[in-house]
């Protein structure tokens, strides 16, 4: 017997958990996307704080990723090596879209926006944070580039255990986190008979607009 194709098995399912009305969603979609977020977390899904990240480079050619979101505080908060392709596109282009999708929720929430590094003491502190060897691969990574095999990068973490060894592996100047401040967020619930809900939330000058979008 054929297994199921996939665009057979797409006609069968039905998002039928939720519903995502004006009402529900409020004035200010950083609160709206806390909730989601939490909830999200409470779900037990894997990684609810994966998103895909999206930039373009200084011809405008795109390029995505999964990263993981760090903070949610007046933007959406990620770390990497500058040096990077992603941290090359977005000194080229500052400019990104974030999107998370939860799947156990039937949610999805697109977040698009300028991006700027954080500050300094901000990725010291949290990347005193992270596991040692976590730390240590910071240093040992040459993110993005082309290496000669994984002996090559098991030699280079090698190398940073020895020179850190008894002490507190300090951060990598190439390395640190970036912030992308929304100026679009869309919010997603699926729904019956593919008439999803989308609530798109615009920043004006004034604040917020919120107007909602055919599925």
């Amino acid at each position: 017997m054929e297994p199921p194709r996939p665009q057979a098995a797409a006609m069968r399912s039905e998002y039928l958990r939720a519903q995502l009305l004006e009402a529900d969603a409020g004035d200010d979609p950083m609160t709206l996307l806390r909730r989601w977020f939490a909830e999200a977390v409470q779900s037990g899904g894997r990684d609810p704080n994966a998103m895909t990240l999206a930039t373009a480079d200084a011809q405008g050619r795109p390029d995505a990723r999964i990263v993981l979101c760090k903070e949610l505080d007046e933007g959406v908060v990620f770390y990497t090596n500058f040096r990077s392709r992603k941290g090359e596109e977005l000194d080229a282009n500052p400019r990104a879209c974030a999107l998370f999708y939860w799947a156990e929720l039937e949610r999805q929430v697109r977040i698009e926006g300028a991006v700027s590094r954080v500050e300094d003491r901000e990725a010291d502190a949290y990347f005193v944070q992270r596991p040692l060897g976590a730390r240590l691969g910071a240093w040992a990574s040459p993110q993005s580039a082309t290496i000669a095999g994984r002996e090559e990068l098991e030699a280079r973490l090698a190398d940073a255990e020895r020179r850190f060894a008894g002490t507190e592996p300090p951060r990598p100047p190439h390395w640190g986190g970036y912030r992308i401040a929304p100026e679009a967020i869309e919010f997603w619930q699926g729904r019956a008979s593919r008439l999803h809900d989308r609530l798109l939330f615009r920043r004006h000058p004034n604040g917020w607009h919120r107007s909602r979008l055919a599925p």
